[in-house]
């Protein structure tokens, strides 16, 4: 079941918590123990800005839902021994204060784990279910074979974005020459397709997502991980994963929801289901198994 609320904004991978007060959102529930009252309800309450973000959660014309973050809450639910997820759907920037309210129990929603949300937002993560890095997209029949290629050549990527600061940073290493932007990914792609560009760079989820609809596309030079603000890159450094995974964020307080949310991501790794749900939405490579998203 879900909770309709305004509809998100396009979640930005550096998107920082505003400072919204607790009474503009709810009026709070006091729970003693989130993992009791979740299990005395049968019910666990998931806050989601990313609602209609393929392939992360979406609603099938029948009505139900489909989406990685969706199978794997089916998953988490069983593991936790309740009934049903509520999804709560909201804007990105509302996702940590209604969290901090007690508004939704977690917040399952493509949420980077950062030390600036640990320590300045002060709610709590899981280990990473996900990992977003970034990519070189090229079409399947184009010439290009290594990063090196695209000496001299045109490359593209989504207006203010992260991807953006990537292509810079590619162009000034000799990996392209000039960068054209574009407003979301689907103009990206479109110009790739069209000849206006010779190569796209894009988050991994998103190519999985294009890959469905247009599959004569590959990819070159392998994974580009993501850089931290400078502000808080000391303390990423120190972190037990790397930076860019996305995990469940839980409050402070729930230390025993979170090592059953732990446990179960655990035994999602160690069954195997999590790799197979999320190549069934064509997003699994090897940066995404827990080895490669932790530390230590």
């Amino acid at each position: 079941m879900i909770a309709e609320f305004p509809k998100l904004t396009r979640r930005t991978f550096l998107a920082t918590t505003a400072a919204v007060t607790a009474t503009a959102l709810i009026t709070k529930a006091a729970f003693a123990d989130t993992l009791d009252e979740i299990k005395k309800r049968n019910k666990l309450i998931v806050g989601t800005g990313v609602m209609g973000l393929r392939p992360w959660l979406f609603k099938n014309e029948d009505g139900t839902y489909g989406g990685m973050e969706w199978d794997m809450l089916q998953y988490i639910i069983k593991k936790l021994g309740v009934g049903e997820v509520e999804l709560v759907s909201v804007e990105w920037e509302t996702l940590i204060p209604g969290l901090k309210a007690e508004r939704w129990d977690i917040i399952f929603s493509g949420m980077t784990v950062t030390e600036e949300r640990r320590q300045g937002a002060g709610i709590e993560f899981t280990r990473p279910y996900y990992f977003e890095s970034d990519r070189i997209v090229v079409k399947q029949a184009s010439p290009f074979k290594k990063p090196e290629d695209l000496a001299g050549k045109t490359l593209a990527a989504p207006l203010g974005t992260v991807e953006e600061i990537q292509a810079k940073s590619l162009v000034e290493k000799g990996i392209g020459k000039d960068i054209k932007t574009f407003n979301d990914p689907a103009g990206c792609f479109l110009a790739l397709h069209s000849g206006q560009v010779d190569a796209v760079i894009m988050d991994n989820t998103s190519y999985g997502g294009q890959l469905a609809v247009t599959p004569d596309l590959r990819t070159i030079g392998g994974v580009y991980n993501l850089a931290a603000d400078a502000k808080w890159q000391d303390a990423q450094a120190k972190a037990p994963y790397k930076y860019g995974g996305d995990g469940a964020g839980v409050r402070k307080e729930d230390t025993a929801l979170l090592k059953a949310l732990n446990d179960a991501l655990d035994a999602m790794d160690a069954d195997g289901t999590r790799k197979a749900i999320l190549t069934k939405y064509g997003v699994w490579d090897e940066s995404l198994s827990k080895e490669a998203m932790m530390t230590k």
